[in-house]
């Protein structure tokens, strides 16, 4: 099933994001006990379960002749982080991927298809109200 929706949320203290009960349910329910974090693109972070994950990694497998994609590799690799999920559906986002999203407080998840984003708010915010105008352009790209 494809994700869905968008949650504002707050990150703690200690850099913990709470994931929303809908959210964990799609990606598994009570048994997810972990998600891969990761850079993403427009300084965002990708959650992913391992079984996501692997599946990503397979698509790479397939294209490690480009040069290109083996220094993109190099990059995601290093920085993607193993988090586990603990009783209360929080996750501890680390502080290199804080810094690499410039993450504040206030955030937001996104359900994308295959996986889950999560943006700074204010950065999602500016995101949304450039590329609105443009959406049925983009639309057009997406869907021919």
């Amino acid at each position: 099933m494809a994700l869905t929706g968008t949650w504002p949320r707050s990150l703690d203290d200690k850099g913990r994001l709470a994931v929303p009960k809908r959210v964990r349910d799609d990606l598994g329910g009570e048994t997810l006990t972990e998600l891969f974090v990761a850079p993403w693109t427009e300084k965002s972070l990708a959650l992913f379960t391992p079984a996501a994950f692997e599946t990503l990694a397979e698509r790479f497998r397939e294209k490690t002749a480009n040069a290109g994609v083996r220094d993109y590799m190099r990059l995601f690799y290093a920085r993607a982080e193993r988090v586990d999920v603990d009783a209360q559906s929080r996750i501890r986002i680390p502080d290199r991927l804080k810094e690499f999203a410039e993450l504040n407080r206030d955030v937001v998840l996104l359900g994308v298809n295959d996986h889950v984003e999560l943006w700074d708010q204010a950065r999602w915010d500016k995101y949304v109200s450039e590329l609105n105008p443009q959406f049925d352009a983009i639309a057009e790209q997406a869907i021919a």
